[in-house]
């Protein structure tokens, strides 16, 4: 379970820098857009900086993300068992998906991200970026959400032995139970209507 929090650490304190590049490129991209709308003037570097911050944001949450429980999941499917199930749902789809997929991603991409180094890879554009630092971003995210794979199998492990009890506290419904409801209400008040 060391680990486990370990690894829970290390995604939590890397989407609490990453969380500022969300304000970093919202102010590069309004402040370009001003730009090129007041003189007419652009560049495509500051174009570029704005894709290589959004996939940095997404690359390198993508872990933060699965120890949140915020990836698309089947629970309209895990949801209809108790939590045993789920656990093994879990852990199967770790081991039969997460993980081959992610290591087939970090395998491929850490060849591409060092052939850009190598050759100094820079954008066809006319002042544009090189492109090392954003081909690092795919196998460095993908290696946090490996990471984290490791720490929620870890759980489910220590869940299904007895030795972790969740820490997920519900004060109401799930987003989708709740949306359920919502989608019942409106069908029970147009019912009424008709």
């Amino acid at each position: 379970m060391k680990l486990s929090r370990a690894i829970d650490a290390l995604n939590e304190w890397v989407a609490g820098k990453v969380i500022w590049l969300v304000l970093v490129v919202t102010l590069i991209s309004a402040g370009n857009a001003i730009v090129r709308k007041l003189f007419n003037i652009s560049s495509n570097g500051w174009l570029e900086i704005q894709w290589y911050l959004f996939s940095a944001i997404f690359l390198l949450c993508a872990g933060y993300a699965l120890l949140r429980n915020a990836h698309v999941r089947i629970d309209i499917v895990v949801g209809r068992f108790g939590p045993r199930v789920a656990a093994w749902i879990d852990i199967l789809g770790t081991l039969l998906f997460l993980f081959p997929a992610t290591a087939l991603v970090i395998y491929l991409s850490w060849d591409v991200f060092l052939e850009a180094w190598r050759s100094g890879e820079r954008s066809a554009n006319q002042g544009g970026l090189i492109f090392w630092p954003a081909r690092l971003l795919v196998p460095l995210g993908f290696s946090l959400l490996w990471l984290q794979g490791v720490s929620e199998l870890i759980k489910r492990l220590g869940f299904l032995s007895g030795h972790y009890v969740p820490q997920e506290v519900h004060d109401g419904p799930r987003d989708e139970e709740a949306l359920a409801e919502d989608i019942r209400r409106a069908r029970g008040l147009q019912g009424d209507a008709q």
